[in-house]
């Protein structure tokens, strides 16, 4: 056998099949091996979502969500394309870094919502960093800003008429900014203080497992996006504010953000009713609202190699805003809304609130690669119910990273979530429809499902198929284009997104 292996080695395949093939299969698992090898075991990473460290196996490779810490990039397959004159490595070794990331998507209502058709997005998002420590010698101090352009329809404003917005890119087109802030850490990077324009879905409220998903609701939950001013200082508007932090340790954080309590002003006669349009730049930098305060601590275990648990993290935390809020069916003499002898105007309330509570689990790891399994998030918030249209939400899904054979670095995933239309809002339903003395819809929750595959292409590029299911879009509210009244159906939503980052 000694003549057949010289002829094999010069080229001439008279090796048995078999032997050819285990041989391809031996240098498979070798590469293999050698890729498990090398990467970074994920559970001590210090890039999770919204800040934190790790503890979700299937946070994805890219996403949408302003709270996502994205660290792949494209520019290695460009090769000397990649950084043409070496500027970005020269600007990289004197503190200052950018990425470039472009969302482009497609999603059709096939079924249901108020209107079936389909909707082309997408969005351009600029990160600058610089690090005054490299800079300026000024140990522990960093600047951030985050641009966007936005462009194309959005499927829920337009077509689906739903409240939990299919997609976390959907917004009016424009040019805005997003976030400029100065941050300063103190005591080993233990306590840290940022001030400027910020928003609250980057750090607040954030599922690491959450982030795989296009709905929006999967970031900032629905909840405090629809009862708060504005929609509240998240995507695509943020708000002067003060961030306080303290990380004793990497098991444990509490952190504080005091905010500008309306994003874009209240709308007024006169002005529009949209508040992106209210602000529509982004530079609106109000400081005279009412302020929303928002707390919350959180606390990572399983972080060691030698623990007995798998990792996740547990987040308690809650929000308080200091303006004036109506009672969504009684006036100040506690009659209806509705009653033709009333007001008209709900009853008023010094301050709103709400609570919520989050576990981010890995709950598998596949035994020979533990970068590779799956996780699972839940999520529950309240709010009070008498000047909240929603006043109680709940979402929770699974993610799962290199399911596949062969797809190390794509993750699925499946998710619900649920918005309750809070009781006073379902009262005043029931008032209008015994005036009116006709049938009609009484509200009572919205909720979707979501299933979705990030394939990952190339460090940096993704594409990520997605199917949506919406119950009861709005609420159950009565479909403007029907003439009898009924509902608007259930909604089925499918749709493609791709992504790159450089």
């Amino acid at each position: 056998m000694v003549w057949v292996r010289r002829l094999a080695a010069m080229g001439i395949g008279l090796l048995p099949a078999w032997q050819d093939a285990t041989a391809q299969d031996f240098a498979e698992a070798s590469s293999e091996s050698l890729r498990i090898a090398t990467e970074v075991p994920f559970v001590r990473n210090l890039r999770g979502a919204g800040g934190d460290p790790q503890t979700s196996v299937a946070q994805p490779d890219t996403s949408a969500k302003p709270s996502a810490n994205l660290t792949t990039s494209v520019q290695e397959l460009l090769g000397p394309y990649g950084d043409p004159g070496g500027y970005r490595s020269f600007l990289q070794r004197n503190g200052i870094s950018y990425s470039l990331t472009y969302i482009g998507e497609s999603f059709a209502n096939v079924a249901g919502g108020s209107r079936r058709g389909g909707v082309a997005e997408g969005r351009l998002d600029l990160q600058f960093d610089a690090d005054l420590e490299e800079l300026l010698d000024w140990q522990g101090a960093r600047i951030h800003a985050n641009l966007y352009q936005i462009h194309g329809t959005g499927l829920s404003r337009y077509f689906v008429n739903n409240f939990i917005t299919v997609s976390a890119i959907e917004a009016l087109p424009s040019s805005r900014l997003y976030e400029l802030w100065f941050e300063q850490r103190w005591f080993d990077d233990r306590f840290s203080l940022r001030i400027g324009q910020l928003a609250s879905d980057t750090e607040f409220a954030v599922s690491q497992t959450g982030t795989l998903f296009v709905n929006s609701t999967f970031g900032w939950p629905n909840i405090m996006a629809v009862v708060l001013p504005s929609g509240g200082p998240i995507y695509p508007l943020a708000t002067p504010a003060v961030r306080a932090k303290y990380v004793p340790d990497k098991s444990f954080s509490l952190q504080i953000g005091v905010f500008d309590g309306d994003p874009a002003g209240g709308a007024r006669v006169g002005n529009d009713l949209d508040p992106q349009r209210r602000n529509r730049t982004g530079t609106s930098f109000r400081t005279n609202d009412p302020a929303l305060v928002v707390a919350e601590a959180a606390y990572a275990y399983g972080l060691e190699a030698h623990d007995d648990i798998e990792p996740g993290t547990f987040t308690l935390g809650g929000w308080y805003h200091f303006g004036r809020f109506n009672d969504l069916r009684s006036d100040e003499q506690r009659r209806p809304l509705v009653d033709p002898s009333g007001t008209g105007v709900g009853r008023f309330y010094r301050g709103d609130s709400g609570i919520y509570a989050m576990i981010d689990q890995t709950v598998y790891r596949e035994p020979d690669d533990p970068n590779d399994g799956a996780s699972v998030f839940v999520r529950v918030s309240s709010s009070p119910t008498d000047r909240n249209l929603l006043d109680f939400y709940v979402d929770a899904g699974i993610g799962y990273k290199g399911l596949l054979p062969g797809r190390s670095d794509d993750t699925m995933g499946v998710a619900f979530a649920l918005s309750q239309v809070s009781r006073s809002t379902r009262g005043f339903d029931t008032d209008s429809i015994l005036l009116a003395g006709l049938p009609g819809p009484r509200r009572s929750s919205e909720a979707v499902l979501e299933l979705t595959y990030q394939a990952v292409l190339a460090p940096g590029v993704t594409l990520q198929p997605d199917f949506q299911y919406v119950f009861r879009p709005g609420g159950g509210i009565a479909d403007p284009r029907d003439t009898d009244g009924d509902r608007i159906h259930n909604a089925a939503v499918f749709g493609l997104r791709a992504t790159i980052r450089y």
